[in-house]
């Protein structure tokens, strides 16, 4: 009787052991919230206690979850440990629901080597916010609509990179040309505009003058380049928009040369007036007359430039380095 009740004492006692080994997982389930408006959202939970070693299925959701809840948003797991060496896994559901009812959300199967354990049921309740007008048979929004905020930051912070990246642009561009393309960073019209009005006029009627294509049979070439040289050069010195004038318009603005520079405002009436012909009346002009533009183009920028006086200490040193 006595072995009897021995062996009956090692037979309980290696059964507890084992199904302390084999301890199951424990699940527990939870709502942040019992009541929620139609259209709001709540936080679903799950937890799993588990020993380190034990591999968990928990269930998978995809767009909703059965009882009636659609999913908004899946949260990141997250993973504890507690102090009695258990490790806490939490997955966490945004959830909402658009139906006036009590939702019942069922038990949940959480399967650890064969053996399920089901989580607990809850219920959430959905109630609607408003009275809704069953006469009428127009749609009305779930909730109000929202103005997001203005985020200036945001837009500081664009504006910042879009500046950033338009520096670096024309950085990179003129480093290219400087050290690579080996071209002036300036561009020709951009260098002219460094240098007096006077002097650019100069040196394109030098070029006009060793062109002459008016002696190549192109004569309205000839005089749209004279009187565009001009122009530009009247535009720089009297800040007159003549690129855009007719002659009469641009002789008109010169009516206080007629008394005081008589011999100025004459040739550059020559010039305007027989180009005029040339272009648009097809006026076949005469070797001297070509040479009567060109010189009435010299005289007249010679006789309106303004020269940069400059220094005495300047033009001494310009001088010693010419005699040197």
């Amino acid at each position: 009787m006595r072995k009897n009740f021995l062996l009956l004492f090692l037979f309980v006692t290696v059964f507890a052991n084992t199904n302390l080994w084999a301890q199951k997982i424990t699940v527990n389930a939870a709502l942040d919230s019992s009541v929620i408006k139609i259209g709001d959202q709540a936080h679903l939970s799950f937890t799993v206690s588990q020993k380190p070693n034990q591999k968990v299925i928990m269930p998978i959701f995809s767009d909703s979850i059965k009882g009636g809840l659609e999913l908004v948003e899946q949260v990141k797991v997250d993973t504890t440990k507690s102090q009695d060496g258990h490790i806490l896994v939490t997955q966490h559901y945004v959830v909402t629901a658009y139906e006036d009812s009590l939702i019942y959300i069922p038990s949940f199967p959480f399967v650890e080597n064969g053996d399920t354990v089901w989580s607990k049921s809850l219920s959430l309740k959905v109630v609607q916010p408003f009275k809704i007008d069953t006469a009428s048979n127009e749609i009305a929004d779930i909730k109000p609509i929202m103005e997001p905020k203005f985020d200036w930051m945001k837009l500081f912070l664009i504006l910042l990179i879009a500046v950033a990246i338009h520096g670096l642009i024309v950085l990179g561009i003129t480093l290219y040309k400087k050290y690579f393309k080996k071209s002036p960073v300036l561009d020709a019209k951009s260098q002219e505009l460094l240098l007096p009005a006077h002097v650019v006029a100069l040196s394109y009627l030098d070029k006009i003058k060793q062109e002459k294509a008016w002696q190549q049979g192109r004569s309205k070439e000839y005089h749209t380049q004279l009187t565009e040289v001009l122009r530009e050069y009247i535009e720089r010195m009297y800040n007159i928009n003549s690129m855009e004038m007719t002659s009469e318009e641009i002789l008109d603005q010169f009516r206080f040369m007629r008394l005081e520079q008589k011999s100025v405002y004459l040739s550059l009436q020559q010039i305007l007036k027989l180009a005029d012909l040339v272009k648009f009346a097809k006026w076949d002009a005469t070797p001297d007359e070509h040479e009567l533009s060109l010189m009435n183009a010299y005289l007249f920028v010679n006789q309106t430039k303004i020269e940069e006086v400059k220094p005495l200490d300047e033009v001494k040193a310009e001088e010693a380095k010419e005699q040197k």
